[in-house]
């Protein structure tokens, strides 16, 4: 479980709004999103830590009367008559929607053997913390476990049993663990076929409860989490500050909300969108007018100048790691982050000439990485990143659009070999992304790598092209694409010896 997912289902079994995961460690990044099951391990400090989370969690769902007839009635007013009676009804209310999953014979009693523990010698509310902080730290808890079940029609094959189902569906589309609907689903079987999981994705994906899983996939995708700490010159860049950088993270996260859910909901829209969502705040920093009020709106855009969600402020900031744009780094994130084509990373002896350029070694950004990448050692990778880099050079290191930097005219144009071609600049770049195969299976590939916790290999083709092709039939409708990811046999089936 991740700390995404953590937060999520404390808040959804015990009323924790406290975010308690994020004081674990970060997950090792893995395929992007932290949740490749592969890259993932548990050290001495995450079970630490996981002990320290689950005993803070604990004692905060039992701190109070009030906190303690949330977990069931009967624990607002215990008697020495019927506390142990009470601590059994939270045990069997609890622990199968913790473990996602009906009890086995023993477990309650492990459980209960625990509060009785925990109890001895103290109150009834300790007691029932001990347990909870226990079944915090069970497996059955931190880990989404599946065994499966042998195919009804080729028994070699294994399926997810129907409680395994509901969790996958819920942890993908919504981030926690399943709903009352989805686990009634289970038990009455309707999720042992592709039509039966396919009308739950339809619900979840028309329930709210999955616009924040959306967030934090483009959160991870995009440079964006971080932009409310982001520095920059205040002599340089005056009008920039913290509060914009957070206001900028709100602009992507509304428009993508918006176009997803509300729009047209197609990747090649959202890339070439001509509106935006800003507060007056953020209008006026990108120096439009007549935006007032905290309240975010729709704002259409001078699309000369802006178009779709590569061209927002806060994508070219995030891309920006200092005072002066650097092409190799935007360039960089669009071909391997929207493209999935690899640039390696130098090594070696190559790695001990990788060297920033001079920031006063040319007038224009191109000056300087031109002459910076014309070694045929870097050449090879350069001629792919700098090309899309520069055609973004429009925009400052605040995101800020600009035709010329220190005096001198910018020339976005370039070449990006075997891929987009000639492109005139940033808005010609974004129609090309936008119309680009390659863009478009990237976009699926991406969302199949979260949506399994795994980073897809040469292996996985079968799946990959299962998802393009559905993604493509659909129109790149971005909703479609997360019910698609739903129905590939790697959803139904367990790899073949996992368990």
């Amino acid at each position: 479980m991740t700390r995404f997912e953590y937060n999520n289902t404390v808040r959804d079994l015990l009323d924790d709004t406290t975010d308690p995961a994020f004081s674990l460690p970060s997950e090792d990044v893995g395929n992007g999103f932290g949740n490749d099951a592969d890259t993932q391990s548990v050290s001495s400090l995450l079970a630490e830590q996981l002990g320290t989370v689950a005993e803070g969690v604990a004692q905060r769902a039992t701190a109070t009367p009030e906190a303690l007839a949330k977990l069931a009635p009967c624990a607002s007013n215990v008697t020495a008559q019927n506390e142990d009676a009470c601590a059994r009804t939270i045990v069997e209310r609890l622990a199968p929607l913790a473990y996602r999953r009906p009890l086995a014979d023993g477990e309650a009693d492990e459980l209960l053997g625990l509060y009785t523990a925990g109890r001895k010698d103290a109150t009834f509310a300790t007691g029932v913390a001990t347990m909870i902080e226990g079944l915090l730290q069970s497996p059955d808890f931190l880990y989404r476990v599946e065994w499966g079940a042998p195919d009804a029609e080729r028994p070699e094959l294994r399926r997810p049993t129907g409680d395994e189902m509901a969790t996958r569906l819920s942890y993908m589309l919504w981030g926690t663990m399943p709903d009352d609907k989805l686990r009634l689903a289970a038990q009455a079987g309707e999720l042992s076929t592709k039509e039966g999981v396919r009308a739950h994705a339809e619900r979840m994906l028309d329930d709210a409860r999955s616009r924040p899983v959306i967030r934090f996939f483009f959160d991870n995708l995009l440079p964006i989490s971080s932009l409310s700490d982001l520095e920059r010159s205040a002599e340089t860049f005056p009008t920039f500050t913290r509060a914009i950088g957070a206001l900028m993270r709100q602009e992507t996260q509304r428009f993508l909300e918006h176009e997803i859910f509300e729009g047209t909901g197609t990747w090649p829209s959202i890339l070439t969108a001509p509106y935006s969502f800003m507060n007056g705040p953020l209008a006026k920093f990108y120096g439009i007018s007549g935006v007032t009020g905290d309240e975010f709106q729709r704002v259409e855009l001078d699309t000369t100048q802006r178009l779709g969600l590569l061209t927002q402020a806060g994508l070219m900031a995030g891309t920006t790691h200092s005072n002066n744009t650097n092409p190799v780094v935007r360039g960089s994130f669009v071909l391997q982050k929207l493209m999935c084509t690899p640039i390696p990373l130098p090594t070696g002896s190559i790695l001990e000439k990788v060297k920033p350029p001079d920031p006063y070694s040319g007038a224009t950004a191109r000056d300087r990485f031109t002459q910076h990448s014309k070694d045929p050692v870097c050449a090879g990778c350069h001629q792919y990143m700098d090309p899309v880099g520069f055609a973004f050079e429009n925009y400052d290191a605040v995101g800020l659009f600009r035709t010329t930097e220190n005096g001198v005219t910018i020339d976005p144009r370039g070449t990006v070999p075997e891929t987009l071609g000639d492109v005139s600049g940033p808005i010609d770049l974004v129609q090309k992304l936008a119309d680009s195969e390659e863009a478009q299976s990237c976009f699926a590939k991406r969302w199949s790598e979260f949506a399994y916790g795994l980073t897809l290999k040469t292996g996985d083709r079968c799946t990959t092209e299962a998802v393009t092709t559905a993604f493509e039939a659909s129109g790149y409708n971005v909703k479609q694409l997360l019910i698609e990811l739903t129905q590939t046999d790697a959803f139904h089936y367990l790899a073949s010896g996992e368990e």
